[in-house]
């Protein structure tokens, strides 16, 4: 069953990748599909099945390296962290499969973007799924490599190519963190395999080494250098700036890779290693501050964008934000509770907004749109639920999970746990905001779009409407079904859950059973098991504050409209500052991109021009060519010139000889 649950995606790859032109793009289609599907439903058995006897299983495929002492295996590595990611990125990548066959009915190129889909799909497996820090970075770059070929997939645009660039380059500063994160782990503990690593975990913790000189401690060191890896694939703030341009790519991309399995690459790393980020208090600090930040950032920027998708990139971010500040209190099951629930809503909305710019003739600009509800009804109520899962509106998905971070948050009681929170719920206020602005602009008032684009709106084909549906059942059901198994807590009983206001949730598991060891946190970091006793307000305030964003919305975009450009106006350096996205790119382009343009110009002009090809192949040439230009002038053409030169080398030569007989006294 592990097998079918990871390798179907590759050999829908190979076969769509070599084969596209044989079978056509419909074949290619079918066998792209069919695979994902295949292993979706095989993650589901695995789910069931480790949910209820929760025990890993660790499936050895071969030999990889074997170099004296030091020998890797590639393995598959399922427990009930890995078979939680594996559902979410085949169902997710099963609904973006079948969506795509519609979305993508016109590219000329669709065998190519089937192939692509599933090669992603196959090493976010790999990723998930390893037992040792070597395959799970030959996974973490395999997503990167397929990511630069899905978000540049229309590489007749210059836009998407350098979107796909950016996403290249800025990971790349988050994977030298990680590839330094995972030498230091091997100098500390010796070995490269999970559970070696994780069983020696506690005899390591007050470790340290010498660097430059300074006595560091050896778990903060190594779990800042995995944050840095987490930050860059995760867009936190610093390294986010490539989420927004990968908005280039098709659609079903931006679905698959922004809204539940890339971007979540880093919240799954920091929760497999939480054997280790237990026992570094400070690097928690960090993640918890970074995350608190980036939800509050990322929700601001949100709120002032025009392109839908955009708005949807910059929610993502400031969701992923909230993963990690749960991450940063120790709450491991609430941030992978809110990995889940967010997968599906997300990729709904990403979906939804797909639909509707396929309606609206290929426009994103929630400026030229407007009016189109009544045309598109089925996308707009799909919307509606992506949308209340989103701002956690009670008894939907977001709801359960988005409130446990925040409730987990508080019950941390450290400064750094209670400014999370705080800025949590601001980013609450604002989420509801954004999202029916989005929805407001997109689909109510008057239309603004073109007579023509408005009298070609239709409903997206059923192949799109199919995967649209089981992404909302999710929204909608994910949150109340493993509420219990994810972050339950039980009474004295053990019976009854103490759940607060959370009572509309099915009993499955108790957390401590469904996660067992894959999970680790110390008894006096357990801040789920304390969110659940945390005061009456403070459950209650996320959902006060979402109503008041989503009726500030509705005031400002229906009932007064005019009202926003009078308060942009008013508040025009604040507005800018958002609108502008705080200008981190143009502070990169000034601080960095430039001044390493100038540095390579120099290494260019001075020590490849001058230098290295100065003096070595260009130098030869042109010693070769000097020198010939001067042989070349004796080639007079005159033949006394020539008889000329053969007596004087006639001369030479009995010269040379007869000097020699004399060294050697034969005259």
């Amino acid at each position: 069953m592990e097998i079918l649950a990871v390798f179907p995606p590759l050999v829908a790859f190979l076969v769509a990748g070599l084969f596209g032109k044989q079978i056509g793009d419909k074949g290619a289609q079918f066998v792209t599909c069919a695979s994902v599907i295949l292993a979706a439903i095989s993650s589901c058995v695995l789910f069931g099945t480790i949910a209820l006897q929760g025990e890993p299983r660790i499936v050895v495929l071969a030999n990889w390296i074997s170099s004296g002492d030091f020998i890797v295996n590639w393995s598959l590595y399922v427990d009930q962290l890995a078979v939680v990611m594996m559902c979410v990125i085949n169902i997710v990548s099963a609904c973006v499969h079948v969506y795509s066959i519609g979305y993508m009915s016109n590219d000329p190129s669709k065998a190519r973007f089937m192939a692509y889909l599933s090669l992603f799909t196959f090493a976010m497996l790999m990723l998930v799924t390893s037992d040792n820090l070597l395959q799970l970075f030959f996974g973490w770059e395999g997503v990167g490599l397929a990511s630069y070929l899905l978000i540049g997939f229309w590489n007749q645009k210059p836009s998407a190519n350098a979107a796909a660039v950016k996403a290249f380059v800025v990971n790349r500063v988050g994977d030298f963190g990680l590839a330094l994160g995972i030498m230091a782990i091997f100098v500390v503990f010796g070995s490269i395999e999970y559970d070696v690593i994780f069983s020696a975990a506690a005899g390591k913790a007050e470790d340290s080494f010498n660097f430059l000189g300074h006595e560091l401690h050896a778990m903060t060191v190594i779990c800042l250098l995995l944050f840095m890896g987490a930050v860059g694939k995760s867009a936190q703030l610093g390294l986010h700036t490539w989420l927004p341009d990968a908005m280039e790519g098709p659609t079903p991309v931006s679905a698959l890779i922004h809204a539940a399995t890339m971007v979540t690459a880093g919240v799954f790393l920091i929760a497999r290693f939480s054997p280790l980020f237990e026992y570094a208090p400070l690097a928690l600090q960090v993640v918890c501050i970074v995350g608190a930040l980036t939800a509050f950032v990322a929700a601001t920027i949100a709120t002032t964008q025009f392109d839908i998708k955009r708005v949807i990139a910059y929610s993502t971010m400031s969701q992923l934000g909230y993963m990690f500040f749960a991450l940063g209190v120790s709450a491991y099951p609430a941030a992978m509770f809110h990995l889940v629930t967010h997968a599906f809503f997300k990729a709904l909305l990403f979906l939804g907004a797909g639909s509707v710019i396929h309606a609206m003739s290929d426009e994103q600009d929630m400026r030229k749109m407007g009016g189109i509800w009544k045309a598109i009804p089925s996308t707009y109520m799909l919307m509606w639920i992506g949308g209340l899962s989103l701002a956690g509106m009670p008894f939907f998905a977001g709801f359960y999970s988005k409130d446990m971070i925040l409730e987990a948050a508080w019950a941390d009681h450290t400064w750094f746990g209670n400014f999370a929170f705080w800025m949590g719920i601001a980013a609450a206020a604002m989420t509801a905001f954004y999202t029916w602005r989005m929805i407001f602009l997109t689909f109510h008032g008057k239309p603004r779009a073109d007579e023509k684009v408005m009298a070609n709106i239709h409903e997206s084909p059923r192949v799109m409407m199919i995967p649209l549906l089981v992404l909302a059942t999710g929204a909608i059901v994910a949150g109340s079904l493993f509420y219990g198994g994810f972050v339950g807590s039980a009474h004295e009983t053990g019976h009854v859950y103490d759940s607060g206001h959370k009572e509309n949730y099915v009993n499955l598991w108790d957390k401590e059973h469904f996660w067992g060891d894959s999970l680790f946190v110390l008894p006096q970091n357990d801040t789920v098991e304390a969110a659940h006793h945390v005061p009456e307000w403070v459950k209650h305030l996320p959902v006060i504050v979402g109503l008041l964003g989503i009726a500030l919305a509705y005031f400002v975009y229906i009932r007064r409209q005019g009202f926003a450009d009078r308060v942009v106006r008013l508040i025009k350096p604040l507005y800018l500052l958002f609108f502008n996205k705080w200008y981190f790119d143009e502070i990169y382009e000034r601080v960095f991109v430039r001044n390493i343009w100038r540095i390579g110009r120099v290494f260019w002009k001075t020590g490849d021009k001058r230098l290295i090809d100065g003096l070595g192949p260009d130098g030869f040439a042109s010693l070769s060519q000097s020198v010939a230009r001067r042989f070349s002038k004796m080639q007079t053409g005159y033949l006394y010139h020539y008889a000329f030169v053969t007596v004087l080398g006639l001369l030479a030569l009995v010269s040379w000889f007869m000097y020699k007989a004399v060294l050697q006294g034969l005259i």
